[in-house]
This record gives structure tokens, sequence and C-alpha cells, in this order.
């Protein structure tokens, strides 16, 4: 076991891997930026280093800097957490030919995985249902394109790829609108992926976001913690996540999974990831998979019982797995609400000193924050502050839970999305389950036509 991990990240999931980390005996470096010097994990840190101003290019997308830092501290691993350089294969193959353990995938790994057209095609070769759409990247000649449309069937969806965080996608309803469309997403694409590469699918109409968390060691031992809903979103971005999904049959659940993980051992895989899908009247259609670990990982930790950061360095350090598939138990229910610092509706960021806080707290309640009474929240990075985690015997019981949490929640000085959250837990549909990816997006537009 590694006796020394440098944090390449911020925010609570630098956090987040800090206290994994104490708990398993093991001293910690973290890096910073200018910005974050009075951050909490890095107070709590055996070791911190500064490696630039706030700015992201100059600091937590800083490579040489990064791993100039475990040099000098004498760190034996890097834990890119998630964000920032978490998915830059050349990031882990600097970190490895450095002569550092990389916590998470093999590079080839990431670089395969990173880029959707590959990443898909690797899928369909190893039996993973797809959505339909082009077998590669999109062709230069346009009339190839207008039947390639034709064929799917409008409406389309046009995405970049290298993109990722809910950005370089665009739909399009008409033939009409398609080359413009094209032409509009592959500028963006090269502008903020350096990859101009599209590839088109058929665009669902009504399908759920559910994605399946895996573990691989190096051992060729792999098995799925069950799976997740994250329907429940904003421009691709997610809002409420939960674990297990409602609604979904145990044998279509079990039947994905193990195609997940017959997939990674096809492929080659190591360490935790998580396969996306959009699921639609039954069926399964990968979209993507993220070679890191998740924002919304709390909700799988609490039914399963398993830390999967601890599990993601054990396997780095050359561990075999400590379970197998028939030792994973899912049980009761648990609910995550992401909580930025933006205006609840409007949804601009809001960054600020923060003159009052008070976590909730209870039985079945987790929070994954850094944030603490004073704390300034920089201007500069992602707006999330921090994640409630409600966790009960059933899904009814973890949304009442997470209704007292909230309830309890006192964050002031800046804005947050905590109005939001309060709406959502109480609305009908939701807590039918089941929603569409779509459902989110819609209900904010009929709001604010409503309020006009």
């Amino acid at each position: 076991m590694f006796e020394k991990i440098l944090i390449a990240n911020r925010g609570e999931i630098a956090l987040r891997i800090q206290r994994a980390c104490r708990e398993m005996g093991i001293r910690t470096v973290v890096v910073h930026s200018e910005a974050d010097t009075e951050a909490k994990y890095v107070k709590l840190a055996d070791e911190s280093v500064c490696i630039g101003p706030p700015s992201a290019t100059q600091s937590y997308l800083n490579i040489p800097a990064i791993i100039s830092a475990a040099e000098v501290t004498d760190a034996e691993a890097v834990h890119p957490g998630y964000g920032f350089l978490a998915e830059n294969a050349d990031f882990a193959e600097k970190v490895e030919g450095s002569g550092f353990v990389f916590i998470g995938p093999k590079p080839e790994n990431i670089r395969v995985l990173g880029d959707k057209v590959s990443a898909k095609q690797a899928m369909a070769k190893a039996g993973v249902p797809t959505v339909p759409g082009s077998e590669g990247a999109l062709p230069e000649d346009s009339r190839e394109v207008i039947r390639l449309a034709r064929r799917l069937g409008y409406p389309v969806i046009v995405k970049a790829a290298g993109g990722g965080g809910g950005r370089g996608m665009r739909v399009v309803h008409t033939e009409a609108a398609l080359l413009n469309a094209i032409n509009t997403t592959r500028s963006e694409a090269q502008a903020a992926f350096g990859n101009p590469m599209l590839y088109m699918e058929k665009f669902l109409e009504n399908p759920r976001h559910i994605e399946i968390q895996i573990l691989v060691d190096t051992h060729k031992n792999a098995v799925f913690l069950g799976e997740r809903d994250c329907s429940l979103q904003r421009r691709h971005q997610k809002v409420i996540e939960e674990a297990p999904a409602p609604d979904l049959p145990a044998k279509l659940r079990d039947k994905i999974g193990e195609r997940c993980v017959e997939a990674c051992r096809k492929i080659g895989y190591r360490g935790a990831g998580t396969f996306e899908f959009l699921y639609q009247d039954g069926e399964f259609f990968f979209i993507e998979m993220n070679t890191r670990i998740q924002v919304e990982h709390p909700v799988t930790e609490m039914v399963t019982g398993i830390d999967i950061v601890q599990e993601q360095i054990r396997i780095a350090a050359g561990e075999k797995l400590r379970f197998r598939q028939k030792d994973i138990q899912v049980r009761g229910h648990a609910i995550e609400c992401r909580i930025n610092a933006e205006d609840p509706y409007r949804f601009t960021p809001s960054p600020g000193r923060i003159t009052s806080y008070h976590p909730p707290g209870g039985p079945g309640i987790r929070v994954d924050s850094h944030v603490y009474h004073g704390y300034t929240v920089p201007p500069y990075y992602d707006s999330m502050i921090g994640k409630v985690i409600a966790y009960g015997a059933t899904r009814e019981q973890a949304i009442r839970r997470m209704r007292v949490a909230l309830s309890e929640m006192v964050v002031e000085g800046i804005r947050t999305n905590l109005p939001l959250h309060q709406e959502l837990l109480n609305d009908a549909r939701f807590l039918r389950g089941g929603v569409s990816i779509h459902y989110l997006e819609n209900k904010l537009i009929e709001e604010q036509k409503g309020a006009r």
C-alpha cells in the first residue's frame, strides 16, 4: 500500500479523497491554487503545495507543476478526482512516465474511452448495446450526412467526439437545419476540445439516464455495484441522483451490468468507471463511459457499503478485489442533491463569502462539502459547494429524510440552489419516479412561462 498520495484536485472531492486516505493510514499531499489557500482540505493535509495563480489553466491544469509537486514531496501516487485532468490520457501517461502510480485507468483506456466515437465502437464490439447512429465520425460529404440522418429519422443529435460535461451537442429536428447545425457544432468542438470530429445519433425522445458503476482490478476480477438514476438534469448537468433506479427490473439491471463487466475484461480496463446509458422502452443504449470517480458515487456507497475511493486506491496498489459479484448486495435507497453556489432559477453563479453555514444531520444523512462558516467561494471554478446525501430503507424514507435535511441546511452570504431542490423533493412526477432526462428542463421552461 502507498505511504503518500498526491491529490490533484480541489473542492469537495479533494476532501473526500483525503478522508479516504487518512482512514487507510496514508499521508496526503494537496496541491492548490492561490485562490484555495484557505480551503479546509489544504489545512488538513499532511503537506500542501501551491502550484499557481487562481486560473485553472495555470494551476489545476498545469501538468508540469503537479508532477513537480509529487517529486518534491516524495509522493508515490496521484489521485486526479473528477474534472480537471481526471480523464486526460496525456496526464496519466506523464504521471506514470515520471515514476508515479496514476490512480485510475491505463492511459490507453482513457484515450479510447475519452473519444466518444472510439468508445462507442469499442462497446459495440464488446457486445454493449449502443444508440443507433453513425458507425464512426461524420463524413465530410454533406450528401452522405443527409442520407444518414434520413436513415436514422429525425430528430437526430450531433455530438462532439471529444465532448463532455454536456457541451458539444446539438439536437436537429429538420433536414433544413442539419448542415448549419453540424458546421456550428464542429466549430464549437474545435474551440472547446481541440477536436472537430463529430458523430450523429438518433435522438431519443423520452429516455432516462441510467448508469452502471464498475470496479476492475489488475487480476481480471470485475464487479458492478448496481445502478444509479441521474435523469434530473439541466443542460445535461445532473441535479439529483439516486440509487437504485426506480422501477428498473432486476433482471434487466443484472443483464446490462454483466455486459459492462465483460466489456471491461475485453478491453483490459482497470480501476473504477461508470457506463452511462439512455434507457427507454425497456432497452439500454450506451452513450459514454467515465473513466474516473463520479460526483454521484456516494449514493452507490450508501446502498452497497463499499468505499469506492478506497477501492480505487487498493486497485492502483495492485491489490485484488476483496469481494465477488455475489457479495454485492444493494440495500435501501439513497438520494443525492448537488448544492451549487448559484441563483436557484436563473442559474447564474454566486461566489462570495459564506457568512453563516450549518450543515444538516440526523439518521441517514451524509454531507460531502469543503465549505465552512467564513469560507469564500471563489469565482474561478465550478459552482458546486457540496452534496447532501440521504439514505433510507425505502425510497420514500430517503426522500422524507432529504426534505428534513434541506430544511435544516443554512448557507448565507451567497445564493444557492437549495430552493430548487426543495421544490423537486415535493414534485409529484419526481415522487412517482422514472422521469426522463428532459423533465426538469421542460418543467423550468413551463414555470418561466407561467411567471410572465
